[in-house]
């Protein structure tokens, strides 16, 4: 799929005032395409502010050091959002998702603008530019300074690398083509450093990190056959550890190193009790994002999450019956085919 930016340039044309704004707990790819667009803006003579309901987590803050991105309430105010004269929505399509940014968007006039690659969606009433096959949002917002004619800074070169490595799981996911791989050429080429973004990204854990995915790896759990594999953080493990919601990125997908396991999930209690969920798939014919939807969450085919109202094990009980379901439902597929 190919996106068609033409669209975008009266947007960019008739406007000065620009927010940007990505999903709750922001991954790399959310802190990364944000501060690529922000320059990409910046260079077209634009003001803007990143605006974010969550904070940036504390390993992402090497992205940031001169901390542009704003948390609602914190550094920035409703008044901030609803003045702008455009809303860029990056690495997202759902209003759940924005929260208490999408809130103060609702307040305004604005016109709205969707950059995504994930496939679930809602109607923000926005100029969407999405392309589901893309591995990251940040390979979008390259594509966009590209089509622009901006050439990236050294600084949002590293945060787009970012972006595009961690989605893509440093490169191994099915999503992954030649082109991306040429992207990360040129975003090198202009000052992106794999060793100095690994380093940063991978070799900074606390030992409250560790301790916490010692617990997590104690507690995986293979079932389905050794299809299904999860294993779950309760609040209690943050308490006892001193670790912070940062600290579980990734864990979901060490389930999948398991042998013979096709799909994966980590349930996680946050601080207000609420139950974030991450899902994965190593087949197609397990969609975790309809899965996903199931709790009014989202994302790919093969990669997704959703955050329940709680209790913690009520959760637990209805992700795994979904999960469990999804997974037998995809077995007895392909045992249907086989003995055609």
């Amino acid at each position: 799929m190919t996106i068609r930016w033409e669209p975008l340039r009266p947007i960019l044309a008739q406007n000065q005032r620009f927010v940007i704004s990505s999903h709750v707990r922001p991954d790399a790819d959310a802190i990364g395409s944000e501060l690529g667009l922000a320059r990409v803006l910046q260079m077209l003579g634009k003001t803007v502010q990143i605006i974010n309901t969550s904070p940036t987590p504390p390993n992402l803050q090497f992205l940031d050091p001169s901390h542009e991105v704003k948390q609602l309430g914190t550094g920035a105010s409703i008044a901030d959002v609803v003045s702008a004269d455009v809303h860029f929505i990056v690495d997202t399509s759902s209003w759940t998702q924005l929260s208490d940014v999408g809130k103060a968007m609702r307040q305004s006039v604005a016109c709205r603008v969707v950059i995504d690659h994930h496939v679930s969606s809602d109607d923000l009433g926005a100029h969407e530019f999405k392309d589901t096959d893309s591995p990251a949002t940040g390979s979008l917002i390259f594509e966009l300074s590209q089509f622009l004619g901006v050439t990236l800074p050294p600084d949002a070169a590293t945060a787009l690398f970012a972006a595009i490595a961690t989605d893509t799981g440093w490169f191994r996911f099915p999503a992954v083509t030649s082109r991306t791989m040429r992207i990360i050429g040129e975003l090198m080429d202009v000052g992106a450093s794999p060793s100095n973004v690994f380093r940063s990204l991978y070799e900074q854990a606390s030992l409250a990190k560790m301790q916490l995915a010692g617990r997590a790896f104690s507690r995986m759990v293979v079932c389905c056959a050794g299809e299904l594999a999860y294993t779950m953080i309760p609040l209690s493990d943050f308490q006892e550890f001193g670790a912070v919601s940062s600290d579980t990125e990734d864990l979901v997908n060490e389930c999948l190193k398991i042998s013979g396991t096709k799909a994966a999930f980590i349930a996680i209690e946050t601080q207000n009790r609420q139950v974030k969920v991450s899902f994965r798939s190593r087949i197609s014919s397990v969609d975790v994002a309809h899965v996903a939807e199931q709790f009014g969450g989202g994302g790919h085919r093969l990669a997704a999450g959703a955050t329940l109202s709680g209790p913690y094990s009520d959760s637990l009980v209805k992700v795994l019956q979904a999960m469990t379901v999804a997974v037998e439902g995809a077995r007895s597929v392909a045992n249907t085919l086989t003995d055609s």
